[in-house]
């Protein structure tokens, strides 16, 4: 699975957490499982994101030595 695709299946994920939050607020209930699931789906985003940073970074200082896969 590519980085792409797994951004995707984590951000789809992410919007149907929001949805259900969004419908517990509304109805009053409690969403505390929700909102944990919801910081850790955001924490594997800005994983890949950092990764992706330094990976670029990498690449512009030292194209030579940094791998193409």
């Amino acid at each position: 699975m590519s980085q792409g695709e797994y951004l995707k299946i984590v951000e789809r994920e992410i919007q149907r957490v929001n949805k259900i939050i969004d419908w517990k607020i509304l109805r009053g209930e409690n969403y505390s499982r929700e909102a944990r699931d919801h910081k850790l789906l955001l924490k594997k985003v800005k994983y890949v994101a950092r990764q992706n940073f330094w990976r670029n970074l990498a690449e512009k200082i030292f194209p030579r030595f940094v791998s193409p896969f």
